[in-house]
């Protein structure tokens, strides 16, 4: 792989579309963000991606050819070894060819994963994973994503579902989930999750801190939940507990099937910082195998919003030395 080469990484999202140009070295030479054009079920994407591209390398006057090929993240389900987003409902995207769309258009070597499995592989290569070859890494944000890494490479499954711990059911004729089913584990531990059941207990406890929160507002987020338990509001603390032991419970399964010697922590409710990382850790230790947690940290994600961009230029470079062996 060329030391001068250049990669780019791409994380699609439904609102915002951030993309950054990476050096082998892992430094950023240029980060920006456009607005993700939904128009024609997000038709127009591709083409919007390569023109802001294009666009920001004449602004640095660097050469196409230094580019040694584009990486990116999508939401949804993703196939990687077709290049093919199968399904992006925040996009509108139903089996659309990212991958030979986006070649086609930049004449370079195009590369797709599911923004949550790039996040954590950007977690390896820069953050929190400390380039340790086995992770599980989490988001919890609108939903509950997650990407495993195992023996330094991302973890797709037959069609690219593997990882989708959101969707463990956690609870029989639980909550609805937007994937159709009931109980997932995103209808408890998500900032969306939190926030249903901060709701349904305010409504049911108006005299709680909750309840009073609630009434000021409208609405009880995540944040407000972990803000009001540190506060000693005895039915924020239950939700906290509730969403902490159950996603724990299910990291202690997944830790199981894997064997990681970190689970990493993102996305905005992790923002609570050890009011979220401590009952987890707590409740992970007395849930999973004790031979797993021996070597087994949990540690907070450190890369933000720059994970997937990270994650996506470290597929290019990791398919690329592959390709040279």
């Amino acid at each position: 792989m060329s030391k001068d080469g250049l990669l780019v990484g791409v994380d699609i999202g439904g609102t915002t579309i951030k993309l950054a140009i990476i050096d082998d070295t892992s430094e950023i030479v240029e980060k920006w963000e456009i607005r993700t054009d939904k128009f024609e079920q997000g038709l127009h994407i591709p083409k919007q991606i390569w023109e802001t591209i294009e666009q920001k390398l004449s602004e640095l006057n660097i050469e196409k050819e230094r580019v040694l090929g584009i990486g990116v993240g999508a939401p949804g389900f993703v196939v990687p070894r077709n290049g093919v987003i199968a399904e992006a409902v925040n996009v509108g995207w139903r089996d659309f060819p990212l991958s030979a769309e986006l070649g086609v258009l930049s004449g370079l070597p195009v590369f797709i994963d599911n923004d949550a499995n790039l996040a954590a592989l950007g977690e390896v290569w820069k953050g929190a994973g400390a380039q340790q070859d086995n992770i599980i890494a989490i988001t919890l944000g609108t939903g509950v994503g997650a990407g495993l890494i195992a023996n330094g490479h991302i973890v797709n499954g037959i069609n690219g579902t593997a990882g989708e711990i959101g969707h463990v059911t956690v609870e029989e004729d639980g909550a609805s989930c937007n994937c159709g089913r009931k109980g997932c584990l995103e209808t408890i531990s998500s900032a969306t999750g939190i926030s249903r059941m901060a709701a349904e207990s305010a409504a049911q406890h108006p005299e709680s801190g909750l309840g009073k929160r609630y009434a000021e507002n409208g609405l009880v987020s995540s944040k407000d939940v972990f803000e009001l338990a540190g506060e000693g509001d005895e039915k924020a603390q239950r939700i906290v507990d509730k969403a902490t032991s159950v996603l724990a419970k299910v990291l202690a399964s997944a830790a199981i099937l894997t064997n990681p010697s970190r689970i990493i922590i993102g996305g905005g409710v992790s923002k609570a910082g050890d009011k979220l990382m401590d009952p987890i850790r707590k409740a992970f230790k007395q849930t999973a195998l004790a031979r797993t947690t021996y070597e087994c940290e949990i540690v907070p994600a450190q890369l933000g919003n720059d994970a997937g961009v990270y994650g996506a230029a470290y597929l290019v470079k990791q398919h690329l030395e592959e390709n040279e062996k």
